[in-house]
């Protein structure tokens, strides 16, 4: 995407000025920065801290108060290794002492040309630059910030919007490019007029401009889109405000903006009695990354690990307490409905997941894993004995495994997924119908449209909620379930696809075998006897097995694999990069496609060696005559590359999580 170029090429600056926020946005887009403006102070360190900018300009002509305009601003621009200019007019200059006692770091005065306004820009950069340990670990820092904006741009000729990666998650759009039209008609309807009049405006005069709407489906919350243009391309980096989080601007964590530690306390403590839970959450091994990395990007990485937990939470449990308790630990504070065990569980795993997906550095990935300690208040809690029960919680869960949950809940028993527990709940989840499918949309690298799906399963446990294929298979393996839980899925997969309607009779299906599977006499025969019974054409099924399913016995494998063409179905090797890898034993496997695993998948966006490696693997398969199918594709960069290298398909969260089939129809009918 061209914004993702100029915003490499770009700075951020965060301008706060009561008077003249368009003008000063106008004037450092003339110089070459990108500008993120505000009016007002009252919520200006949030909103700085929210800038991706470590440069601030704060417009003190005509007399500013240092306390409401400046003040605010100093312990966030410290606390991130930032700089802060101050916009004087020529008459005060003899302010300018005390505004650099105050905490301003550089100065201009005005009327100002746009050479002195590019030197004292640069000037405060070089001061960033030098407390961040040099320029590259300031573009490194700069590159997580931007990792995750929301900011969208309107190309010249097709006139299609493209949005980057989080705004399309964030608005919830499956897609990251549609019409103008389209986008518009996700705004509330009420608001739809001012924003076209808005964008009409900057159009036809070239000036940056700011729009505001509020987010559908979600009271109090809005976007700020800060308009300009470059290069004959419209483009906005949009700014997301939840009044749940600015009512409060006091206590704040200078670095992440979110509530301090002991905010946090008092919040909790206004609450004793009530319903409440903690969801104490920890980062692993972050110390790590810091020196592999240094302090300026591990600052910066708290600040997106901030965003996407607070984003994270308005999704699922709106109005819900935000705060960094210290170091990588995160709290967050849940009242009512939402402090039930089901809803804390379930906001758990979407924070592990999001902390989870890959930070981009530019020229590295950093993957992070979380885990989640979660503590249900009795009567006679406080705030301090609540936190430090999520804390024993949150030990267990580092312990543990799995996938990194304890609750300890009111009555004092601690609960996690328990192993033992969920082998005898598996032997019931297939009558109670707790075990169900979704399935994840695959795209040709050069199309829009979903060429097909691989069916996946999910089991709805009445007690911890949506568990994934990971701990649903490991738990069928232990239990010796294996077989019947996965003649179910292929079951039901093959069920639900032979009711799709003709607009997805176009559409592949992939369904997974196990090693169990394959390993029966008259697996085969079963396997056939299954789809004809369904009604499911064999043309439009592809049978993926693991590599772990297929490397202990090569000779077997060619043969039972050949046969499966042979009866017109297609075959794919899953997951390739997983286990042992070899590239030699393709040769003698008679394959369609190899799906080349999701890690393997990412390292692609990450050092010269990581896409080596990928591309070893591509050209190998592609040299044999097999389609490539990349899974766990995240990033539009990622993609970039995976097409250059040859790979045909892929699926991952850049387009879409895995859906149910009533929702994968809507996707294919919205076009």
């Amino acid at each position: 995407m061209s914004g993702d170029r100029t915003a490499e090429g770009q700075r951020s600056l965060f301008i706060l000025s009561p008077g003249d926020r368009d003008g000063l946005c106008h004037a450092v887009g003339l110089v070459g920065w990108r500008a993120i403006g505000a009016r007002r102070a009252g919520d200006a360190p949030q909103r700085y801290l929210r800038s991706e900018a470590q440069v601030a300009l704060v417009d003190m002509r005509g007399g500013g108060s240092v306390e409401k305009l400046l003040a605010p601003l100093v312990p966030a621009m410290e606390a991130g290794g930032g700089a802060l200019l101050v916009l004087v007019d020529g008459v005060d200059e003899a302010m300018l002492p005390a505004l650099l006692e105050a905490g301003a770091t550089h100065y201009l005065t005005a009327p100002f040309s746009e050479a002195s306004l590019r030197a004292a820009l640069g000037s405060a950069q070089r001061l960033v630059d030098r407390i961040g340990g040099g320029a590259a670990h300031s573009r490194r820092a700069q590159r997580i910030r931007r990792g995750d904006a929301l900011y969208w741009e309107l190309g010249p000729r097709d006139l299609v919007v493209q949005l980057s990666e989080s705004l399309a998650r964030h608005l919830d759009i499956g897609t990251s490019r549609l019409t103008p039209g389209a986008l518009v008609r996700r705004l509330p309807r009420a608001e739809r007029g001012a924003v076209l009049v808005a964008l009409k405006a900057m159009m036809r005069t070239g000036r940056p401009g700011a729009l505001a709407h509020a987010l559908p489906g979600r009271p109090g919350n809005r976007l700020v889109h800060h308009l300009r243009v470059e290069n004959g391309v419209v483009a906005a980096d949009v700014e997301w405000l939840s009044d749940a989080h600015d009512r409060d601007l006091a206590s704040r964590d200078v670095l992440t903006g979110l509530r301090s530690r002991h905010a946090a306390l008092e919040w909790l403590e206004q609450r004793a009695g009530l319903a409440t839970t903690a969801v104490l959450l920890s980062i692993s091994q972050f110390d790590r990354m810091n020196a592999a990395y240094g302090q300026v990007v591990g600052d910066a990485l708290l600040g997106r690990i901030a965003r996407r937990i607070e984003r994270m939470v308005d999704d699922v449990a709106p109005g819900a307490m935000v705060a960094r308790i210290a170091g990588t630990e995160f709290l967050v504070g849940l009242t009512g409905e939402a402090a039930g065990s089901d809803r804390a569980t379930f906001l758990a795993r979407q924070l592990i997941a999001a902390i989870g997906r890959p930070f981009s550095a530019g020229d590295h990935m950093i993957r992070l894993i979380a885990r989640c300690g979660i503590a249900q208040a009795r009567p006679e809690d406080d705030a301090t004995h609540l936190l430090r029960r999520a804390g024993t919680a949150l030990a267990d869960a580092r312990q543990a495994g799995g996938e990194g949950i304890r609750i300890l809940s009111a009555d004092r028993h601690s609960r996690q997924v328990d192993p033992d527990k969920l082998e005898t709940d598996l032997r019931l989840a297939l009558d109670r119908g707790e075990i169900g499918i979704v399935f994840q949309p695959q795209y040709r690298v050069d199309s829009e449209q979903i060429s097909g799906v691989e069916a996946l399963a999910r089991w709805n446990h009445p007690q911890y909620g949506p568990l994934g294929a990971g701990i649903l298979f490991a738990t069928a393996e232990r239990s010796d379930y294996m077989l019947p839980l996965s003649a179910h899925i292929q079951n039901e997969a093959l069920r639900q696809a032979a009711a799709w309607p003709r607009a997805l009779s176009a559409l592949r299906l992939s369904i997974n075998v196990t090693a169990a599977d394959i390993a029966q006499p008259g697996f085969m025969t079963d396997l056939l006897e299954i789809v004809d019974r369904s009604g499911f054409p064999r043309a439009r099924l592809t049978v993926e097995i693991t590599e772990s399913g297929l490397i202990e016995d090569v000779d077997s494998a060619t043969a039972l694999l050949t046969a499966l063409r042979a009866e017109g179905l297609a075959v794919a090797i899953d997951d390739f990069g997983t286990g042992y890898s070899s590239l030699a034993y393709l040769k003698s496997l008679p394959l369609d496609y190899l799906k080349i695993d999701s890690g393997l998948a990412q390292d692609i966006a990450g050092t010269a060696r990581d896409r080596i490696i990928v591309r070893g693997v591509i050209h190998m398969a592609k040299s044999l005559g097999l389609k490539v199918v990349a899974e766990g594709v995240e990033t539009q960069t990622q993609l970039d590359l995976l097409a250059r290298e040859g790979c045909d398909y892929y699926q991952g969260f850049l387009r879409s999580a895995g859906v149910s089939s009533a929702d994968l129809i809507a996707l294919v009918l919205a076009g």
